[in-house]
């Protein structure tokens, strides 16, 4: 525990010029105390840690010192090989950087460690586009991509409805959601950030200038609170329905999860007949009208009205077909 703990506070002052015992504490999830200890054991072994007294002090490495990566576990460096994500890597234009990458690392493994690369490939294989969909690389992906790592501002030119739209970016990040890629940019003078879906960009040109980047800005975080809001938007309308017992148990395969979760929980007790009644969030009548269509006769559509129109319309299709 503590050794690999001593390797992790080794590798972070090498990334950096110093850090101060709060930040090293912070990222090592110990003491302050214990960092100091730390320090001073890392010294005790050779390894030249200095610290820097007074207010503005903290600790650094000297002489340029550097470790090989001798500390890594096999299922640290299997873990290692993992992440990267190659079909999304090709289509950034990134993977001979990424290959190069990773023979350095292996290089730098021990003997016994350099077959890591080969037993993760056999163990894990991320395939990210959905069922029955052709993925399709947008054409000016990797020119994003290129200005993303260079903190390059880009003009781009992006269809919105029936027109298109100019806009000056700051691109900070690339996600790639269930085959579909995007960029969370900044858009320059609003301070703003959004999210453009980077196939409907239609022209992209990249400046030689680079913006400074806001380095509190976390990726996941900005993605998850804008995905969560995305879904939360699209859910205009109400339907009130009764579930069965195994209606309530499927509802969150035919609908929004997050949208069946809530309904379900702000539910009363089920009644004599062991069925609950929910009002759930949908997009749209139609959208409700196919995705209860799912649950078959495990629910029934109290309101709106037209809804359970509907639904007793199928069911008496449904009654004539197989009637007989």
């Amino acid at each position: 525990m503590r050794a690999a703990r001593l390797i992790k506070m080794v590798l972070l002052l090498q990334s950096r010029p110093s850090m101060t015992a709060a930040e090293l504490a912070r990222e090592l999830e110990v003491s302050e105390r214990t960092v100091t200890r730390d320090a001073q054991a890392l010294s005790e072994a050779g390894v030249p840690v200095y610290a820097d007294r007074g207010r503005v002090g903290g600790y650094r490495l000297i002489g340029g010192y550097r470790t090989r990566l001798t500390g890594l576990a096999r299922s640290e460096a299997e873990a290692l090989f993992l992440s990267g994500v190659p079909g999304a890597l090709r289509e950034m234009g990134l993977e001979d950087a990424a290959s190069a990458a990773r023979l350095k690392v292996s290089a730098a493994l021990l003997p016994s460690l350099r077959d890591a690369s080969r037993t993760a490939g056999q163990r894990f294989h991320l395939d990210a586009p959905d069922w029955f969909k052709e993925p399709k690389t947008p054409a000016l992906l990797s020119a994003v991509a290129d200005a993303v790592w260079d903190d390059r501002w880009i003009t781009a030119v992006y269809r919105r409805g029936e027109g298109e739209v100019r806009r000056v970016l700051e691109p900070y990040g690339l996600v790639l959601k269930a085959g579909v890629w995007y960029l969370c940019a900044r858009v320059a003078g609003h301070g703003a950030y959004r999210v453009y879906r980077i196939e409907r960009f239609t022209a992209v040109e990249a400046g030689e200038d680079r913006f400074e980047r806001d380095e509190e800005f976390s990726l996941p975080a900005f993605w998850d609170e804008r995905a969560e809001q995305f879904a939360r938007s699209i859910l205009r309308a109400e339907v009130v329905v009764r579930l069965s017992g195994a209606g309530v148990r499927r509802l969150r395969y035919v609908v929004d999860p997050q949208a069946a979760r809530e309904a379900l929980a702000a539910a009363g007790a089920a009644d004599d007949d062991g069925w609950v009644t929910v009002t759930l969030p949908v997009e749209s009548e139609d959208v409700a009208h196919s995705q209860l269509a799912g649950l078959g006769p495990e629910v029934e559509v109290l309101a709106p009205e037209s809804l359970r129109a509907r639904f007793a319309s199928d069911a008496a299709r449904l009654a004539a077909l197989y009637g007989a």
